[in-house]
């Protein structure tokens, strides 16, 4: 069988159409046609075909992961669950995160150590950050290295009142929905108690300035 015609993609990151001479129709990623230096009018076995066919599967499933570290944080796991999730195999998921390891683009401890971060600048506490590590695919062992340089969480839970309560003292009603929002954060209960305790005596400071 010959290449009747390779056409170049209209978008960028698209992929080269193939077409045969016996009307069948390859859609290619570039380093694939660049691997086999394919052209027009170059003739080709069916074992040239079938090996064409695979090394295209595995550069898509490359190119797609690609894509996915470029748009967010994932860890290896996670990326390897997306992959199979968007139809690549398991095989051609795991094949495709191990060369980005190699390649020094994934990185589990530094993807910890971003979302760790982010969570923290949201106000979230210690026990969020380790369900969304947790969720992320991130391992437990890496948790605590990631954590370690987060600043102590008292400014966090000290906006956090002062915003719910807005300088007023709260009743009871108030109070209780205050910490339910501050556990949901992740926020251990000694610390939300020292934190209203300084909100109390800030309020009474002020009171008696009057």
């Amino acid at each position: 069988m010959k290449i009747e015609s390779l056409r170049e993609p209209t978008v960028r990151g698209g992929r080269y159409t193939v077409t045969l001479d016996d009307g069948r129709r390859l859609r290619l990623e570039q380093a694939t046609v660049g691997e086999f230096a394919l052209y027009p009018g170059r003739e080709l076995t069916a074992e040239e075909l079938d090996q064409i066919r695979a090394a295209n599967q595995r550069a898509s499933a490359k190119a797609r992961a690609v894509r996915i570290i470029s748009a967010t944080n994932v860890s290896k796991k996670d990326l390897e669950r997306r992959l199979v999730q968007k139809g690549e195999t398991p095989e051609l998921a795991s094949e495709a995160v191990q060369w980005l390891t190699e390649l020094n683009l994934l990185d589990d401890l530094e993807t910890a150590r971003q979302l760790a971060q982010s969570a923290a600048r949201k106000g979230y506490g210690a026990a969020r950050i380790r369900q969304i590590l947790y969720q992320k695919g991130i391992d437990r062992q890496l948790w605590d290295e990631a954590m370690e340089e987060l600043p102590e969480p008292d400014d966090a839970i000290d906006r956090f009142l002062q915003s719910r309560f807005k300088g007023e003292k709260p009743d009871e009603r108030e109070t209780k929905r205050a910490v339910d929002a501050l556990l949901r954060r992740g926020h251990r209960w000694a610390d939300i108690r020292s934190a209203m305790a300084r909100y109390t005596d800030a309020l009474n400071d002020i009171m008696e300035e009057f």
